[in-house]
């Protein structure tokens, strides 16, 4: 990046005897104005992404931007500009359904870890009657969604063809966000050395490979409700729910009360979802955690199959009906929750996992 690119994008050059010639991908010009307190604009994270994800940067230059923006909130500006990098780069999966019919259930991870609930949730939306390509990963714990459904059955290797299958055949689709984002696994080392969650956690959400215009995220931390909904807006989601819970989950809690930012046609407004008043069983995070893999692949199939009746229900039931809303299927969580649970106790929700796995498996 040439001295006058850096004063286009507002970037502090450096004292000169730090100097050294440009190449292609340098983050310095970025670093240098992180350093000194600064933000970066969207042109500026536009800039310093396309060289992450091009490979041109160094994994070191890598690690120290990515530090950097983890000091503080990042701001709107500096996720829609990374955003909007993932988003040209993804391997897309064209479903010839519009994006305002589709849903992702696709959180941050970094919260403490229960069970599989969005991809519990995703399958009973799906039953519902909501279209779901639900974006997800393999995580830290070895019990994330692709985790999950490939113990339940789900080929979460399987193609576009087959995903296309899944989405028709059981109104959900896995999108294995390795096999979407190819160009992430130029930031995977540093991120992999890092031992906290990045600005990359809030890009997975944003960046849904089919183009889903709907979604509920769940955050890691309050401070990023907010945040994470005006991006949604500015990168003109249809409608999101973003939120995170009073006892600390990236879902909505039937423990404590949950803090909802509502993304609407460009607008936000926020309000709390009070589990007690919604007729939820109250539980503790401990309550809703599994032991191991097993544990919860076997949890997520009694939940569906209608044989778990304890707090993982009312979990699902809650979560189910925020993704029920999001799609505009129902106008209220009261009447979420009375469809997710028709759902279940009708078979409809047994029926997509298998209508899933048999798909995904041509």
């Amino acid at each position: 990046m040439s001295d006058t690119d850096s004063k286009s994008l507002g970037l502090n050059a450096g004292p000169s005897e730090f100097g050294r010639p440009d190449h292609p991908g340098d983050l310095t010009p970025f670093l240098r104005r992180l350093l000194t307190g600064g933000t970066l604009s969207e042109e500026a994270a536009r800039s310093a992404f396309e060289a992450i994800m091009t490979g041109a940067a160094h994994q070191a230059e890598i690690g120290s931007l990515l530090s950097l923006l983890a000091t503080r909130e990042p701001t709107v500006e500096e996720l829609v500009g990374a955003a909007s990098v993932m988003r040209e780069k993804v391997e897309r999966l064209e479903t010839g359904v519009e994006a305002d019919q589709l849903l992702d259930t696709a959180g941050t991870g970094g919260a403490p870890k229960t069970f599989n609930v969005s991809t519990a949730a995703a399958i009973v939306a799906a039953a519902a009657g909501v279209k779901v390509a639900k974006h997800g990963n393999r995580s830290r714990t070895g019990r994330g969604s692709a985790e999950v459904l490939e113990k339940l059955g789900v080929d979460v290797d399987a193609g576009r063809e087959a995903q296309l299958r899944c989405l028709d055949a059981a109104g959900v689709a896995f999108c294995f966000a390795i096999h979407h984002h190819p160009a992430a696994k130029h930031a995977m080392p540093a991120r992999k050395a890092l031992g906290f969650p990045t600005i990359f956690n809030l890009l997975g959400p944003l960046t849904n490979p089919a183009g889903a215009g709907r979604q509920i995220t769940g955050v890691y931390d309050d401070r990023f409700v907010r945040l994470v909904a005006d991006a949604h807006a500015e990168l003109g989601t249809v409608r999101a729910l973003v939120f995170n819970s009073g006892d600390g989950l990236d879902e909505c809690s039937i423990g404590a009360p949950t803090h909802v930012a509502d993304v609407k046609s460009g607008e936000v407004v926020e309000y709390e979802i009070d589990p007690v008043a919604l007729g939820m069983r109250s539980a503790t995070v401990e309550e809703l955690q599994v032991r191991d893999l097993d544990h919860a692949a076997k949890l997520v199939r009694d939940l569906l199959e209608n044989r778990e009746k304890g707090p993982a229900l009312d979990m699902t039931l809650l979560n189910a009906a925020a993704a029920i809303v999001a799609a505009d299927v129902a106008t209220s969580f009261e009447e979420g929750i009375g469809r997710a649970r028709e759902t279940i106790e009708s078979g409809a929700s047994a029926a997509t996992l298998s209508a899933l796995i048999a798909a995904s498996h041509g």
